[in-house]
């Protein structure tokens, strides 16, 4: 069995978006998003279940590479990177395009997504995949089970869980409460040098450019700007006496 899960490179710490782009600023460090660690956590797991092999797809700029081998420490066998120029830009509507290429190109048995992304928040991507690959979707996914060629999964809703049957092949988004992320050893780490990293670029997965980046996105971000200043608001700088400004602050309103 092949397990595919599907994680996007944030930046690490606060994101700052370029006014001039008007994009995210993704210059700097990054890493992988909080939610896809257990899609990839929840993936090795079904790898030690049932010996599968377990491959991670990301689209992303050449340094995301780096945040990949992060992944195949932990026990993934290999990675596979979208990289290219004509990707930049891309909303939610042209990833889901390029992934579901990738997707078509691996033939997975069970596709993984982290519920949403740090930077987007859209929630939505994992569903957008799904439709163009025309496979079944669970999302909300707390508790995981594959057996005889059907997953089992518990969906965490307002009301209560429910319990959804799916035939293979099938994509499943999960949340953070599915399983507890390890941390990769030395050895692990070792060993993500050697294993293999795939770049690909959109010719070679038979993607005309104009059906990714801007010109395959069907958004466009129009402005950005600060949110509006909060009347009398008091901004406390991060120095030796911000406790004591708090405090001060505080018991000055008879709030401590």
């Amino acid at each position: 069995m092949k397990v595919v899960a599907c994680v996007k490179c944030v930046p690490e710490g606060r994101a700052r978006l370029d006014p001039r782009s008007r994009r995210l600023d993704r210059d700097g460090a990054g890493e992988i998003n909080a939610f896809d660690r257990y899609a990839v956590e929840e993936a090795i797991r079904i790898k030690e279940a049932s010996e599968s092999e377990v491959v991670v797809v990301s689209m992303g700029p050449d340094p995301m590479a780096e945040a990949l081998r992060s992944a195949l420490a932990l026990g993934a066998d290999r990675a596979v990177l979208v990289s290219d120029p004509g990707a930049v830009g891309s909303d939610l509507i042209a990833t889901s395009r390029v992934l579901a290429k990738v997707l078509e190109r691996e033939n997975p048995d069970v596709v993984l997504f982290g519920q949403q992304t740090s930077d987007g928040a859209g929630a939505v991507l994992w569903a957008a995949v799904a439709d163009r690959v025309r496979l079944p979707a669970i999302s909300q996914t707390t508790k995981l089970e594959i057996a005889d060629g059907a997953v089992r999964a518990t969906r965490q809703t307002e009301v209560g869980d429910d319990v959804i049957e799916a035939p293979l092949p099938v994509i499943v988004a999960v949340t953070d409460a599915i399983n507890e992320l390890r941390y990769a050893t030395l050895k692990g780490k070792m060993a993500a040098k050697k294993k293999p990293l795939d770049v690909l670029t959109l010719s070679d997965l038979g993607l005309d450019p104009s059906t990714a980046g801007d010109a395959g996105s069907k958004t466009e971000v129009l402005g950005i700007g600060d949110p509006p200043a909060r009347a009398n608001a008091l901004r406390v700088e991060d120095d030796e006496a911000a406790a004591q400004v708090i405090v001060d602050f505080l018991t000055e309103r008879q709030l401590v």
